[in-house]
């Protein structure tokens, strides 16, 4: 099955690309080298203002030339159906709807349809309910992350093999991305630790070893997150892609063969007419 918008190799570079530096946004109390007597850490606040910028850059690589009128609008709906259904849920014990639809969007167009698809449905979302913040641009590029995954799932699974594999992966996404939202923010949370002051087994250590820092965050992590919303949410998008899966797939799949259909008559109207021999 074509993909709606097609991986070139210059957009597979850019998002690798995007994806290391996003990491490392993400992990910067792993890999700061902060002063221990300075109970004051700043987190890389330029890296906060380019990660806009990245994404636009990406959204912008992926969409040149890949995509048409049908599949932009297919885009559209489905952003828009992602943030009603997540302004309803409102992430409630971890109840979040907006997940399973980014799944199976990603596993129907692609790996790139399903990037674009998690940072737009997060993006308006956001401004829907008026949740824009410090930690939008991670939310969208970890959703990103979430349909570029699902769109790489071996293709060849289908049937119950499918909504099965659909499954595990919606649980294990539920848990990753709580576990990269923890990670940039828990220093603000959990509290950090100065130098010469006691402070909780959550706290950050700044200059600390990496092997101390990151047993800290998993243990604040595992007592906040994953045993409740990160739970909630897995638990929210097994049901769903077991359930609303089938159905959805059936639809999504119907979709784009029409958006296929209608791109290679398009493709022949325009193609030249071969000469005549003279």
């Amino acid at each position: 099955m074509s993909r709606a918008v097609p991986l070139r190799l210059r957009s597979s570079i850019v998002l690798g690309l995007v994806t290391v530096i996003g990491l490392m946004m993400l992990g910067w109390p792993l890999l700061l080298r902060a002063d221990p007597a300075n109970p004051r850490v700043d987190p890389p606040f330029l890296f906060l203002l380019l990660l806009p910028l990245l994404l636009a850059v990406v959204l912008a690589e992926l969409s040149e030339g890949g995509m048409d009128s049908r599949v932009l609008a297919i885009l559209g709906v489905l952003s828009a159906v992602n943030a009603v259904l997540r302004g309803f849920s409102a992430g409630t014990a971890g109840l979040e709807l907006v997940f399973f639809l980014l799944i199976l969007g990603g596993r129907v167009f692609g790996a790139g349809f399903g990037f674009l698809l998690g940072c737009t449905s997060l993006l308006a979302s956001a401004l829907l309910t008026a949740g824009v913040g410090p930690w939008l641009p991670f939310q969208m590029l970890v959703a990103g992350w979430v349909g570029l995954g699902a769109g790489l799932l071996p293709r060849r699974v289908t049937g119950r093999r499918e909504i099965a594999l659909l499954v595990a992966y919606g649980v294990l996404a539920a848990y990753l991305y709580g576990l990269l939202m923890n990670l940039w923010g828990w220093p603000f949370i959990a509290g950090i630790q100065a130098a010469g002051h006691d402070g909780t087994d959550l706290a950050y250590v700044p200059g600390g070893p990496l092997g101390e820092n990151l047993h800290r965050f998993l243990v604040y992590t595992l007592l906040t997150s994953t045993g409740g919303w990160d739970s909630g949410r897995a638990i929210t998008n097994a049901l769903a892609l077991a359930i609303l899966g089938p159905a959805v797939l059936t639809t999504l799949r119907r979709a784009a063969r029409k958006a296929r259909v209608e791109r290679k008559a398009r493709v022949e109207r325009v193609e030249p007419l071969e000469p005549d021999p003279i």
